[in-house]
């Protein structure tokens, strides 16, 4: 037990010692040390500012993963907090998938508001605060913000930033909080933008607090660097150790639900033989199903022909 307390109030010191160095640099962006600290579970490449770089081709592949599919992964390896709906959406029909860069804004106060501009300029930032998060952005990346819901004078970007924000990352944006000019963003092809509401008014009243920080969207939480999946379902948040395992199971599922929808359209199987334990027979069948349509089916043929090597369909 006393073991456990140390151990314990060495993760508060640590986390304490960090929070304090980022608060004496007023802009709180987290240094490279403390995002390692947050994202240590990940074992593989880093982007220069620390967050692990899930690889792309796990990013592609994401895009084809249902939320109920990288739910069920993540329920079953207990994160329970990072899904969140009830989003309004620019394209209901274009899927958001990338790395997260985070940021957090807070109402502001003047003291406080005065210490991170003035900390700002002294390390070369340029335009307002809400412009310093998409100077970071590289491609690949999603621009995730905690606005706090803010809708009517919390819009956190308008066209203008909407096009930076594409340019930089080649990717969309997840608010909670407002946008602006949602004709001019509609014309950039290929951005889409999942946020709380519209509204016409500028950025008012509001400061960012943080820059590569875990932040709270609605009832989840995202932490820089998790694989964002954002559809017309809602957002969630994949942390990057468990990005690739997500995306493999999903595509299992979709292979299986794939097959088990042809065969009872035909009325080969019925509903209790397809959705319990699958006998030999259906599993023959199965296998031959995929070698026969590995050239039609939506996954990689050489990945379909290794899982009928190792047999992990």
């Amino acid at each position: 037990m006393k073991k456990y307390v140390s151990a314990l109030l060495g993760v508060v010191i640590v986390i304490a010692l960090a929070e304090r160095s980022v608060l004496h640099a007023q802009v709180r962006v987290f240094s490279k040390e403390a995002v390692l600290a947050v994202t240590s579970s990940w074992k593989g490449d880093r982007l220069p500012d620390g967050r692990p770089k899930v690889p792309d081709d796990i990013l592609e592949r994401m895009r084809n993963v249902s939320i109920e599919e990288a739910w069920a992964v993540l329920k079953d390896q207990g994160y329970v907090n990072q899904f969140e709906g009830n989003w309004l959406m620019i394209h209901s029909d274009m899927p958001i998938v990338g790395r997260a860069l985070t940021a957090k804004y807070m109402p502001a106060r003047p003291d406080m508001r005065n210490l991170v501009l003035a900390t700002g300029r002294a390390e070369g930032r340029v335009g307002g605060d809400n412009s310093w998060p998409i100077d970071m952005l590289q491609k690949g990346d999603v621009y995730v913000a905690d606005g706090g819901g803010k809708v009517i004078g919390g819009t956190l970007i308008g066209d203008n930033l909407g096009n930076s924000i594409f340019s930089k990352s080649g990717n969309g944006v997840v608010f909670d909080g407002g946008a602006r000019d949602l004709e001019g963003l509609e014309e950039i092809k290929g951005f889409n933008a999942f946020v709380r509401g519209w509204d016409p008014t500028i950025l008012v009243d509001t400061m960012l607090t943080g820059i590569n920080t875990p932040i709270r969207i609605g009832r989840a939480t995202c932490v820089p660097g998790d694989v964002v999946l954002a559809k017309r379902e809602g957002v969630i948040f994949v942390p990057a150790e468990l990005a690739e395992q997500v995306v493999k199971k999903a595509e299992r599922i979709m292979l299986r639900d794939r097959f088990g929808h042809q065969r009872l359209k035909e009325g080969k199987y019925t509903p209790g033989q397809i959705d319990g334990e699958w006998n030999d027979a259906i599993k023959a069948d199965y296998e031959k199903w995929l070698t026969d349509n590995v050239d039609a089916l939506p996954l990689p043929k050489a990945l379909i022909e290794q899982m009928l090597k190792e047999r992990s369909w």
